[in-house]
């Protein structure tokens, strides 16, 4: 008798459970990407130098889901370069996304440079995040990405664009939809709202600025003993030629003066003098002159040094940036 009266509460049992299996499949199928995340999260111990990038950017449950799904890697020079082949000589790249879902950083040393792994990181997450975005979402990016980008007035961020152009077509947003979040502020309220859920943009903006001034103290320097250094060359250049031609003049002058004494064409020893003082004054006055034109050069020189000092700091700044030592001689026959 008790059997028989079981037996309908195991039948709910068993539909209740064969509900939730089929919800918990449908949930699983629509939700794909996550289950797959979540499984490679799992599967994955980051190391402590990736969990430092995760603090210092300040990412949010969601964007270190992203992140650690990726299994991010930071590699020395060999084994980024095998990861993250370049596209161009003249353009190092700081890390990669490639098409197998994975993240490569390269290993930056430099302390002046502190923060741009951090940042490279968020930049090559939200490429991860891009590939996870449906085709409706992207759209609306789309259009606020763009609205944003011909919002800004930056003749470099249009010269990387344009690279991006050059050496992944079909791919200018979502290239542009790592560089706006990892780099430009004020963006409006959506797109900071929209990239707030994976990380802090002022930590990652902060960091992006800190390593960039010193780029930008770097061109400014250069810049300002440039824009010395053609003034001064050109004063250089217009005193020289003023100063060799009135040499030239004064030299013909003595000839003639010489000549003339010679001759006793002078008609009095007051001519003589007033004439020969004359020649004297222009004579030391051109000294003088000529001092000032030497001074003007050694000045010149000195801010050509320091120009050059300056261009050594940019070309070791861009040196531990760049993963290649040189090009790879081509294989032989």
């Amino acid at each position: 008798m008790s059997n028989m009266k079981s037996r309908p509460f195991v039948k709910v049992i068993s539909l209740i459970l064969s509900a939730a299996v089929v919800a918990v499949s449908i949930w699983a199928i629509l939700n794909r990407q996550y289950v797959l995340d979540q499984l490679s999260v799992w599967t994955f111990q980051p190391s402590a130098a990736v969990q430092n990038i995760s603090q210092r950017t300040a990412l949010t449950q969601k964007g270190e889901l992203t992140f650690y799904a990726t299994r991010p890697a930071i590699d020395t020079r060999d084994a980024f370069n095998q990861a993250c082949p370049r596209q161009e000589t003249n353009s190092p790249i700081l890390g990669c996304y490639t098409g197998d879902d994975r993240i490569f950083i390269y290993d930056i040393t430099n302390q002046q440079l502190d923060g741009i792994e951090e940042v490279t990181a968020v930049h090559e997450m939200l490429h991860a995040q891009w590939k996870r975005t449906s085709m409706a979402k992207k759209a609306t990016l789309t259009t606020q990405l763009e609205a944003a980008y011909n919002s800004i007035d930056d003749a470099k961020l249009k010269e990387r664009m344009d690279y991006y152009k050059r050496t992944e077509p079909g791919e200018f947003v979502n290239e542009l939809h790592s560089i706006l979040g990892t780099e430009f502020p004020n963006l409006g309220s959506n797109l900071e709202s929209y990239y707030g859920q994976f990380f802090s943009r002022e930590k990652v903006l902060a960091l992006h600025n800190a390593y960039n001034s010193v780029y930008t103290a770097l061109y400014t320097q250069a810049d300002e003993l440039s824009s010395k250094m053609e003034a001064l060359g050109t004063k250089i250049n217009s005193e020289s030629e003023a100063y060799t031609a009135a040499t030239k003049q004064l030299s013909a002058d003595i000839n003639s003066f010489n000549t003339r004494a010679s001759n006793g064409s002078f008609s009095s020893m007051k001519e003589f003098n007033t004439e020969r003082a004359s020649l004297v004054a222009r004579s030391n006055a051109l000294d003088q002159q000529r001092e000032i034109i030497n001074g003007d050069i050694d000045t010149y020189n000195s801010y050509y040094a320091q120009y050059k000092e300056v261009a050594s700091q940019v070309d070791a700044l861009n040196g531990s940036i760049d993963s290649f030592t040189q090009v790879q001689q081509a294989p032989s026959v």
